[in-house]
Parts: structure tokens; sequence; C-alpha cells
């Protein structure tokens, strides 16, 4: 992960009255208008772009549902936000005319990313990029800015999302036959398939730094250069729009999933640090009369994180990662240059950096991130004690916290958390835990192919 590479925000969207230009000379013809929702996926409405410009500047109106909803896009009892009580009237949602992005795999089409807000103008706090934004002002407040590069792992399977479903997601077969960790040798379609989104990337002015195939058999990873936060989890939504778009004319299906099979697991590492101007505030102090912001930080991580777990972890599957010796952490630890500590110091110089290793491929990146960015600020406010360095396995640390068992164990210590309330505000710790225990019980309702694997003709 590069972190002396840093790309301007302005270089990867069109101004205002660039996209006036295209739509006059017929170059844009739809534009998008997307919300993140609760798993960090696009919701939203396709505009004539005309109309877009000339009467959705200043918002839209989208059915409340879109931030209370399970993954099923299924209305889920129990949210202050909107309810059947209510009757799930309307959000209105306002673009934000600073992300408004060319898609080269939708042409004529662009899109932009948009914040609900409530009637007297003020953002809808459990909103996704809400949440991040809030969190982000905390740390600037003191005078930080938070730069981040994400990292994202998937799993790519052969045959089409359509076929995948109708087959009840059994039978899948990864595109790869075997590990291809770091090849260079990789089958035509999948190479062809990398070149084609990294293609479309680079175009939508947010190129990948890299893209791998992992230890995983189908597994893929691409990494993000270096940026300015919320620019990079909106990027993070476009490149799985592509990706899931790309995927399925080439008859492939990707899956986020953090364990789409047993002894699978995918991670979303954000890699994370702490910038006065142009100063990296984790790089080695030189003035030692300065704040230790990377001691202070890790601190920070490594005991708040635990209580924040739903944001990182938010579906049962999520903790069937936490394996040992899987590459992914059991245990809240850290170290330098460590890839079996949840927090591992990396980079050198005035590159050095923090990449959080806790967050599954199924997080939300908006509130993957506000956990981290809250878990620092606690660390700078309070200043926690911090544990010495793991050297070595830190699968055979037990003196640390260990990941929570579970994703009960993980909302319990978020829904009872005066920290949690404290960082993100009793509205979003009630929002995501409602939406934690809902997932929670849709999976005690239903029986598995395990229970009758193991009890069908054995009880």
């Amino acid at each position: 992960m590069n972190s002396q590479n840093l790309p301007e925000h302005d270089e990867v969207v069109l101004a205002l009255d660039g996209l006036r230009e295209a739509v006059e000379q017929g170059e844009v013809t739809t534009v998008m208008v997307a919300v993140p929702d609760m798993a960090g996926r696009l919701k939203g409405k396709r505009f004539d772009a005309q109309v877009f410009v000339d009467r959705m500047l200043s918002g839209v109106e989208m059915c409340a549902y879109i931030l209370a909803t399970d993954t099923g896009m299924n209305p889920v009892d129990g949210f202050d936000l909107t309810g059947w009580e209510s009757g799930y009237g309307d959000l209105r949602v306002r673009p934000d005319l600073h992300t408004i992005r060319r898609l080269p795999y939708e042409p004529g089409t662009v899109l932009v990313h948009a914040d609900p807000v409530y009637p007297d103008g003020t953002f809808v706090d459990v909103a996704p990029r809400q949440i991040l934004r809030a969190q982000l002002a905390r740390l600037q407040a003191l005078g930080l800015e938070t730069k981040t590069g994400l990292e994202s792992e998937f799993v790519l399977y052969e045959g089409t999302p359509q076929r995948a479903f109708l087959n009840g997601y059994q039978g899948l077969r990864p595109v790869s036959p075997h590990n291809l960790d770091y090849a260079l040798d990789h089958p035509p379609a999948l190479t062809d398939f990398f070149r084609h989104l990294e293609d479309v990337l680079r175009d939508a002015g947010m190129p990948a730094e890299s893209v791998k195939t992992e230890g995983a058999v189908g597994q893929v990873e691409v990494a993000f250069p270096y940026g300015e936060a919320m620019a990079a989890c909106d990027a993070y939504t476009v490149f799985k729009h592509a990706t899931r778009a790309l995927a399925a004319r080439r008859e492939m299906t990707p899956t986020w999933m953090a364990v789409p099979e047993t002894g699978v697991g995918s991670g979303l590492h954000l890699h994370v640090s702490l910038w006065d101007g142009e100063c990296n505030l984790f790089a080695p102090a030189i003035d030692h009369r300065r704040p230790d912001y990377w001691a202070q930080a890790i601190a920070g991580l490594v005991t708040g994180l635990p209580h924040l777990m739903p944001l990182c972890a938010p579906y049962p599957n999520s903790y069937k990662r936490f394996a040992s010796h899987s590459f992914a952490p059991t245990r809240f630890t850290w170290g330098i240059d460590n890839r079996t500590v949840a927090i591992r110091g990396t980079g050198h110089a005035t590159g050095r950096h923090l990449e959080v290793r806790v967050p599954g491929a199924d997080a939300n990146p908006y509130l993957a991130l506000a956990a981290v960015c809250a878990a620092i600020h606690h660390g700078l406010a309070i200043h926690p004690g911090r544990s010495d360095p793991c050297v070595g396995d830190a699968y055979e640390d037990i003196e640390a916290q260990p990941m929570p068992r579970d994703l009960l164990d993980a909302v319990v210590s978020f829904d009872g958390s005066e920290f949690a309330e404290q960082s993100l505000g009793k509205s979003v710790v009630r929002h995501y835990a409602r939406a934690a225990y809902h997932e929670i019980d849709e999976h005690l309702r239903h029986v598995t192919d395990v229970e009758r694997l193991r009890g069908f003709d054995r009880v």
C-alpha cells in the first residue's frame, strides 16, 4: 500500500459544469443517484440526465426503508427511522455534487453518491456516509485528517449470478482450480477479466494500485491507493458495483461473503494514518514533544474495536473468519509487519501506517472505517494503556482479548457499551444493534444443511 502517492479528490470526479456540458452534448444521458445502504450496497434510481440537471440537483425522494431492511431488502421492524407504524414514508436524498463519476461500463451514464436528509436539511444520522462523516469530523476537530487505502478480497466463481441463485448457491466452481496466490500465469479468461476490470477502474478515475490472486481457490485481492477517507469508501462502492457488472457479462459471480466456504475467509483490510497537512503523524517522530499519535491510535484500536464489532463483522457468517492460522485475527493484538495480528504496523518513514485486519469482506466500508476512527479518537482522548507488540505467532497469545465468539456476543457488547454510545450516538448504536439482532433471529429460525448432515439419521 503506497501512502506516498496520494491522489487528489478532484481527479476522480466531474464538476457540475462538466456534467451540464456532457448532458448538452449528449455524452451523458443517464444519472444514477446512489445511496449506500446498511450493507454498503448502492441503492437508488436512474434519472434522465437532463431532468436531473434541471430539477434534481437539490434532492430526490426515496423510501426511507432503504436504511431499514436486511440484505434481501425485506423490511425489518423495530427501527426508529421508519416502519410499518409510520407508513414507510419518503426521505429527501441530496446528491453530493462532488462525487459525480462516469461509469465506463455503463455508456452514457454517471453515478453520484447521495445523502438522506431530514426535513430540516440535516443528515440522517444512521446513514453510513453520515456515520463516517461524523467520525472524521471528530478527528478533524483535533486538527487531524484521516487518510486510508482499502484492500478488498473476494472469491470469484464460474457461472452467472442468476444461475448461482437458482441452484441455491450449491455446487459453485471457483474460477481457478487450485491456489494461485501471487501467480502471474492465470487462466486466459481470468487474465482478460483482470485487464477489463483494471481498465474500467482507471477510466472511472479510481485505478487499482494492484490486483492479485490470493491464497484460497478463486480468491482475488484488489488494493487501492491511499487517499481521502470518504472518497476512498465512495470509490470502493463503485468498485464492487463494477466488479459485479463485469463479472456477470463474462458469466462469473463474485462474492464478498466473509466465509463463502468452510476454510475460505475474505477480509477488507483498512490501511489508515493521521495527517496534519503534508505531515504523516504516524511517521517516526523527529520532534519528541509531539504527541505519540502512533502509540495512542494503536491503544485506542486494541481497546475500542472490541465494543464496535457489529460495524466490522455484521453477520453471523462474519465470525467464522476469525480462525487460527487463517491470516485473520483471533484476538485484539498488534505487531510490526505481522499478518497474524489484528492491527499491523507497516510501511516505512513517512509511509508508516496501520493496517486494520479486523473487518471482513462483508463489512460496509463506511461503517468499518467509522469504527476505526472512533477507536483511534478514543485512544487520543483517553490514552488507554497499550500492550506490547506481538512478536511471532499471535495465535498463541492467550493473554490478549479474543474476538467475539459470534454476532450475539458482539452485539451484546456493542449495545451495552457506553463508549459506543458516546462515540457514535445512541441512535446509531440502537439502529445497528437492531439490524444485528434481526440477522441472528433469521439464522436461528432456519434449518441448515449442517444440522441435517449431523442429525438426520443419527439422532
